[in-house]
């Protein structure tokens, strides 16, 4: 990706190009997607930039950050978004329930992809469009100047590009959702879905059980995969585990999202600690 200096960074095997408007376009979360490729993203509850940063320096693709059960807000998501950025990935956000409005604001600032939690009909669908799409398909208002110097695009070309190169996920995470799935799918300008599999699993059950990998679980997942390919969209998962990416992979999940930070620091923190406990 050339930008003005025309010069690559390598983060370990992989070249990072910084800046440049034909190298976003094309090489952006939405792009990549519906070219068919895998995009893997760590998951940031931390909401720490550095952090962010870090991960992608890592060999993460992409990193998306959780405003809904994470440590971030407004001024911490919009830092995460431009660490994600320079770094070389593509900023997600995760906003809050039925916080729509969160979700223009974040695109303002330079991100690529929104989720959005407990969408359980085409109306709340439609409603997150609203938000994140130009017109004539949304109603998004305009004003990206971030967005655009993040990426070395004109204000102008981003915004006549907008609805393609950015996505708006709609998050799949109770009976209601499921139900409703195809007349979720059918909202024009709405990209593609994204399991919550702890929700969904406790949802379905009436609140008895959250168990994301259980055989009706997979069999769940794999149900909505197939459905969101019928209408061409994406599908995206949150793994939790290796094993379930794997699962999720093999079902036809090509965004997926495994990798959390404050766990990835955890378990090497334990690890290293555990040096010294003998």
């Amino acid at each position: 990706m050339r930008g003005r200096s025309g010069r690559a960074f390598f983060f370990g095997e992989r070249p990072v190009w910084v800046g440049g408007k034909m190298s976003f376009f094309e090489n952006c979360i939405a792009a990549r997607l519906r070219r068919g490729e895998v995009v893997h993203s760590a998951w940031s509850s931390l909401g720490v930039p550095v952090v962010c940063e870090t991960l992608v320096k890592a060999g993460f693709s992409a990193v998306t950050v959780d405003m809904q059960h994470g440590m971030a807000r407004g001024a911490e998501a919009r830092d995460c978004i431009s660490a994600i950025a320079y770094a070389g990935g593509a900023p997600v956000l995760r906003v809050c329930v039925g916080d729509f409005q969160d979700a223009s604001w974040m695109l303002d600032v330079g991100a690529q992809a929104i989720i959005a939690p407990m969408i359980n009909s085409a109306e709340e669908a439609r409603q997150l469009v609203g938000f994140c799409k130009y017109p004539p398909v949304g109603a998004r208002s305009f004003g990206p100047f971030r967005a655009g110097g993040l990426h070395d695009i004109d204000m102008i070309e981003y915004q006549q590009k907008a609805n393609e190169v950015t996505l708006a996920l709609a998050m799949i995470e109770t009976p209601d959702a499921v139900e409703a799935l195809d007349d979720i799918l059918a909202v024009d300008g709405l990209d593609g879905v994204f399991v919550g599999p702890a929700d969904l699993s406790l949802t379905v059950s009436a609140g008895e059980e959250v168990a994301p990998t259980s055989e009706s679980a997979l069999k769940m997942q794999a149900d909505i995969a197939r459905r969101v390919a019928v209408y061409g969209k994406v599908a995206g998962m949150y793994c939790v585990s290796e094993a379930h990416f794997q699962a999720s992979l093999k079902a036809g999940y090509r965004f997926l999202v495994f990798g959390a930070d404050a766990q990835l620091l955890t378990d090497s923190a334990v690890k290293t600690a555990s040096l010294t406990q003998n």
